[in-house]
């Protein structure tokens, strides 16, 4: 494992952003996680949340995405056992209409989901606080 580089005043602003940016080696400093950890706006705060659970937020994510598919089919179809046939799911891909709401649905859509699973991710993330079973640290 390389040894980090400390980072020093170079002869421009941009060029010690650069010094201190500067990682020969995966994952950054913890200087740069504390200050870009401490450096966040309060609106962005609840976002770390996820970066503390990922493979949490992750396993959650699609089961949850999925049972909202499932609802989404049966609401709009009536039906929604055709999902779980692969014969039919694939003819249903393969058809020339058109699949899916546009983009910007799709993004409120994810922020919606994410909204969804906040409180369980900042539970879990207590949870992994409080705890600190080294097993945890693997959600």
């Amino acid at each position: 494992m390389a040894t980090p580089i400390r980072w020093s005043t170079q002869k421009s602003p941009v060029f010690t952003a650069l010094s201190f940016l500067n990682t020969n080696k995966y994952p950054p400093s913890l200087l740069f996680l504390y200050v870009a950890d401490s450096a966040s706006p309060r609106s962005l705060r609840p976002a770390l949340i996820f970066g503390k659970v990922p493979m949490f937020y992750f396993l959650l994510h699609i089961p949850f995405i999925h049972l909202l598919a499932v609802i989404v089919c049966y609401a709009r179809y009536g039906q929604a056992h055709w999902m779980f046939e692969a014969q039919t799911l694939q003819t249903f891909l393969h058809s020339t209409t058109r699949l899916g709401p546009p983009l910007p649905v799709v993004y409120l859509i994810w922020v919606l989901v994410a909204a969804a699973l906040y409180p369980a991710c900042r539970w879990f993330a207590d949870v992994k606080r409080r705890r600190g079973d080294p097993w945890l640290s693997y959600l």
